[in-house]
């Protein structure tokens, strides 16, 4: 029996790491874009807002996304491709965000601290919620027909522990670097104390690149997941140009052929997160016109 046992978890975790191997894009993704949310908290808070975040990630996979998908993939697999159409706009909105920030642009004032613990966690957890989404469902679909629901199911548990333990653990270590940098300052060599003042130097250079990093990995899976989930459902235009653009460059190997995926998905979401944002943004003034009328009556 114990042989069997053996059997099965070997099965679930060779699975579990086939399937995984296909997610490694969107994994690198929700590394780079989790530590702007704590980017300007007190060292005391980071490492707490981190768990925070990770919970709510847990929770995203265990208890919506896993079971979701599964029922959907049994029952209705055709809702599929529509639920990641939103959740990827939804991606290019955030992204399309950030880039307007960098240019002074606001779509709407905030009425509290940018820092605020409550909000930072709920917008991780949500951003978390569309990474996710996609990490679960690659895996799922990578995963063979012929395993079963409950082998399905162990597998899929496994990919959701693994791979939070995997950014979430990433990004820990990546707010607490500063602190490591500065007790390396504290040392008595020398040489450790200029390696720490290095490293305590160069992470606002660091935190930048990061921020930059995770709103084109916002763009650029936002705009992946809504093109070719519109060409399997009822708009090809968009596949057609990336498939174009990825056929001129394919003799230059596959690095290039990536690039050109990434560029041409990125430039596609920077353009429907603009879009999304310019009617947000618009909603946003109509209704902050109507609200002194209202008050007034």
């Amino acid at each position: 029996m114990s042989v069997g046992l053996l059997a099965v978890v070997d099965d679930i975790l060779t699975a579990a790491l086939k399937a995984s191997a296909k997610t490694a894009g969107v994994v690198i993704d929700d590394a780079a874009v989790t530590p702007q949310y704590v980017q300007g908290l007190t060292p005391a808070r980071e490492l707490p807002v981190v768990w925070r975040i990770a919970r709510g990630s847990l929770i995203n996979k265990f208890v919506v996304i896993i079971p979701l998908a599964l029922l959907l993939s049994a029952f209705a697999p055709w809702v599929l491709p529509y639920l990641l159409i939103l959740g990827g706009s939804y991606l290019c909105f955030e992204g399309a965000e950030k880039v307007l920030e960098w240019f002074g642009v606001h779509h709407a004032a905030k009425d509290t601290d940018v820092r605020d613990e409550k909000k930072l966690v709920s917008g991780a957890v949500r951003t978390d919620l569309i990474l996710s989404s996609e990490i679960m469902l690659i895996s799922l679909a990578s995963l063979d027909a012929d395993l079963g629901i409950w082998m399905t199911l162990a597998a899929l548990v496994v990919i959701g522990l693994g791979m939070t333990a995997l950014v979430y653990g990433a990004v820990a270590l990546l707010v607490k670097i500063d602190d490591i940098g500065l007790r390396l300052m504290k040392s008595e060599a020398r040489g450790v104390r200029r390696v720490g003042a290095r490293v305590v130097h160069s992470m606002p250079f660091v935190f930048k690149a990061i921020s930059i990093i995770g709103t084109v990995a916002m763009l650029w899976v936002g705009g992946h997941l809504v093109t070719v989930n519109l060409a399997e459902t009822f708009w090809h235009a968009p596949y057609d140009l990336l498939h174009v653009v990825t056929d001129a460059v394919e003799a230059a190997g596959p690095v290039v052929v990536w690039i050109a995926d990434t560029a041409v998905s990125a430039v596609f979401g920077v353009v429907l997160g603009m879009i999304i944002a310019g009617v947000v943004m618009a909603i946003t003034r109509v209704v902050k016109r109507r609200e002194p009328a209202n008050a007034g009556h």
